[in-house]
């Protein structure tokens, strides 16, 4: 059942409102995460009530919500609970069985939809996706091939060399760059796919990447869409490290070519919520480069995080009111703004020990917005939080980022 199967009964969902039945407007979320912790607020922030569906007993988003209903995302009990308590339900990540969100629809409004999030788990129903929607986007995706059979990968070897050196993903459960193998040649390529079991793969031609950036664009149960400005992000090993969203971090030829394949794939996609697509900006002699679609996430994404102390509403304002058949007014970014994600990695020291960052230099910092999603523990990699720095102008902003990063030890953020 798409998003879209509620459109007709879709009446809006009023925060301090009561049902029928006599329960409060409470908001549901699969996965109790950072973006689950930060839709929880948002939507309480407006006078809901949330129930999170999340195994871990210390979720950041359990944590913060009215209703914390511990048990797996497939747990048909826990799932009726969620049903019963809530008037519309989302999903905080794309790994949630498409089959629970199907499911949740029969009896309530769910947005995105089980179609669209089981397209955002699989890379080759995406990547086919996003080949069908280049007539209408304008933007296609990097040459690629699927390997599901040795059958494919010999045929590849022997039909596409013109795809090596190339990128090998796995097609399922790939995230901040794990997955993923870089094959030079047939021979690695082979080993490549051995490496990653032999499952079902997507082998992409490796492009000479200018820059990279993401859209995010929020969509109504009525067709209405709203976007944000593109914005440049940095990745460091696969993980974002750095988002620049000011005037001139992209050229504005490229940012409108972006944000007008966005909202197309959201369209083509008949998509609810919030909607993240990421971009390569390929080098090919041109001025300013060409565009190819990478991935989508159907839900906000960590490169939206600056627009909860840039803009006059964030990324999860616009999911709570996707999600409840709210208008969705157009976001105005108020403050230029740099996003600098804090992963594990800078609670410890050179040894690996734990230790407490300098927060007290760092907040000392004009323009400083700290966020901790409060996980109670740190490890190398994890996403434990993010700093935004906004100014008064590009300048400042960006002097304030650059000392900030000195302080905490951060990476990429020249990139």
């Amino acid at each position: 059942m798409s998003a879209d199967s509620h459109v007709a009964a879709m009446a809006p969902i009023f925060p301090g409102s009561v049902d029928a039945a006599g329960q409060r407007a409470t908001l549901g979320v699969l996965g109790g995460g950072q973006l689950g912790r930060m839709f929880v607020q948002a939507a309480q922030r407006l006078g809901y009530f949330t129930a999170v569906l999340e195994p871990d007993a210390q979720s950041p988003a359990g944590q913060v919500s009215h209703h914390h209903i511990q048990t797996g995302y497939d747990d048909p009990a826990g799932l009726a609970q969620l049903a019963y308590l809530c008037q519309a339900i989302t999903t905080e990540f794309e790994n949630v069985p498409a089959q629970v969100l199907q499911t949740l629809a029969l009896t309530r409004p769910v947005a995105p939809g089980a179609a669209v999030v089981g397209i955002a788990q699989n890379r080759i129903e995406e990547k086919a996706h996003f080949a069908a929607c280049a007539a209408t986007s304008g933007v296609g995706c990097a040459p690629y091939a699927v390997l599901e059979t040795p059958a494919q990968l010999q045929a590849v070897q022997a039909e596409r060399p013109e795809l090596l050196p190339g990128i090998l993903k796995t097609a399922r459960l790939g995230y901040d760059g794990k997955g993923q193998v870089r094959a030079e040649n047939a021979a690695e390529l082979a080993a490549a796919w051995a490496e990653l079991g032999g499952v079902a793969c997507v082998l992409e031609k490796k492009l000479p990447l200018a820059a990279e950036c993401s859209v995010l664009v929020a969509r109504g149960w009525d067709g209405q869409v709203v976007s944000f400005a593109p914005q440049r992000n940095v990745h460091v090993a696969g993980i974002l490290a750095v988002t620049h969203a000011y005037a001139g971090a992209l050229p504005p030829a490229l940012a409108e070519r972006a944000r007008e394949a966005a909202i197309a794939i959201a369209r083509q996609l008949g998509y609810v919520g919030v909607l993240c697509v990421e971009f390569f900006v390929v080098d090919d002699g041109s001025e300013h480069g060409s565009l190819v679609v990478n991935e989508m996430a159907p839900r906000p994404h960590n490169s939206g995080h600056y627009t909860l102390d840039a803009c006059d509403a964030s990324q999860f304002d616009l999911q709570v009111h996707a999600l409840a058949g709210l208008p969705l007014p157009q976001p105005r970014q108020h403050s230029p703004a740099i996003m600098l994600n804090l992963l594990g990695d800078v609670w410890l020291d050179a040894a690996g020990r734990l230790r407490e960052p300098d927060w007290s230099a760092v907040l000392r910092l004009p323009g400083t917005h700290l966020h901790l999603y409060g996980k109670l523990q740190a490890r190398p990699g994890r996403k434990m939080g993010h700093l935004t720095i906004t100014g008064p102008d590009i300048a400042s902003v960006k002097a304030g980022a650059r000392r900030a990063a000195e302080l905490l030890g951060l990476p990429g953020l020249d990139g």
